[in-house]
């Protein structure tokens, strides 16, 4: 039996997921959970070998939860299970250990099918999101220039926005002025919202 943890902050997401997988006679669902503080917990109190997660979750995001999984339980095999098709995701997620990439909207054939491909060693990418990925092109902002765009996000002023990232306002005017010209925006909302879309905040 394979055994599988499902992290979603949506319970009907999550149940329905669960009574998905129950279907099958080689998948034993071992462990729900609603958040991302909530996943190595009970990944280490239940040895699951496929992990199911979704990005945005309350607490910690499956991105950051995939990576400790990956260091903790190294034998637990993750796959990104989410709403959002975007390839700064798809990236991280890979760069975070992650074996597979799984969008919701995919028939539910498919979600079976990654868990046992990723569970036979396999890797499993939403066909679509990486040809996407390809064309896009690898995230362009460095550390702190995503940092900045996260307190932009916001709507704050410079000085807001230099004081929640401990830098000056002269050099906050330089990571927004960078990050607009990487990603083509015009004003920092909308860089913001553009490095947003990508996956790459």
């Amino acid at each position: 039996m394979i055994r599988v943890l499902i992290a979603d902050d949506q319970a009907l997401v999550r149940g329905a997921m669960a009574s998905l997988l129950r279907l099958e006679r080689d998948i034993t669902v071992v462990a729900e959970v609603g958040s991302g503080t909530e996943v190595v917990e009970a990944a280490e109190r239940t040895a699951p070998e496929v992990a199911l997660l979704d990005v945005q979750m309350p607490g910690s995001d499956g991105l950051t939860v995939a990576a400790e999984l990956h260091r903790r339980l190294p034998a637990c095999r993750v796959v990104i299970c989410t709403t959002f098709a975007r390839p700064g995701y798809l990236a991280r997620a890979m760069a975070a250990g992650a074996a597979g990439f799984v969008v919701k909207d995919s028939p539910p054939e498919a979600l079976v099918d990654a868990v046992r491909r990723v569970h036979g060693g396999l890797r499993v990418v939403d066909p679509a999101l990486a040809a996407e990925s390809l064309t896009t092109g690898s995230n362009p902002l460095t550390e702190r220039e995503r940092d900045v765009l996260r307190a932009a996000a916001d709507g704050g002023t410079v000085v807001d926005i230099a004081r929640s990232v401990h830098l000056s306002q002269g050099t906050v005017r330089n990571h927004l002025s960078a990050a607009m010209a990487k990603t083509g925006a015009r004003t920092r909302a909308e860089a913001s919202r553009l490095a947003e879309e990508n996956g790459w905040l």
